[in-house]
This record gives structure tokens, C-alpha cells and sequence, in this order.
């Protein structure tokens, strides 16, 4: 197993297990627990997404691409220009 990804929350990393599951590749998320001991407040490095080994290169890329995407014109709201809609 390999740690590829630290979402920001757990919003977040269940929205990408499910993106990878998707794609046939089954995620664990790690530290889903500790979350609530440090209450609301963000911590770097407390939540990690990990795959496969031989998973790992494509969940990293598919993450990536991702992160990088861009809306498609008339496909973002009005209130929220440059966002994507899920």
C-alpha cells in the first residue's frame, strides 16, 4: 500500500474514493478517526488516501487530473463563476 493523496477533509477524500472506485481502484482513507479529536480546525498531514502499489501511479494521476480541471463553459453557476458543479 501506498499513501498517494492528504485530502484537505473528509469531504473531500470521500468524494475521491468514490472517483476511484469508479475507476476500479479501491482507496483507504487513514486517519478518519483523529479528525474529531482535533475538532473543526484543518491539520496538515492528518487525513491519507492510500491504493495499491500497483494501483498507485494511476490513482496519483487521475487525482491529479482532477484537481486540475476546469469547468466547462455554462457549466458553472452564476454565484460561483470558475467552479465546477458535482
Amino acid at each position: 500500500m501506498q499513501r498517494i493523496y492528504e485530502p484537505r477533509d473528509l469531504l473531500e477524500a470521500e468524494m475521491l474514493i468514490g472517483m476511484l472506485a469508479g475507476e476500479g481502484i479501491e482507496a483507504f482513507l487513514t486517519g478518519r478517526h483523529l479528525v474529531g479529536a482535533v475538532g473543526e480546525l484543518p491539520v496538515s498531514g492528518l487525513l491519507g488516501m492510500m491504493v495499491a502499489d500497483e494501483e498507485a501511479e494511476r490513482a496519483r494521476l487521475l487525482i491529479d487530473e482532477y484537481n486540475g480541471a476546469q469547468p466547462l463553459p455554462g457549466d458553472e453557476p452564476e454565484s460561483y463563476p470558475g467552479e465546477l458543479i458535482c
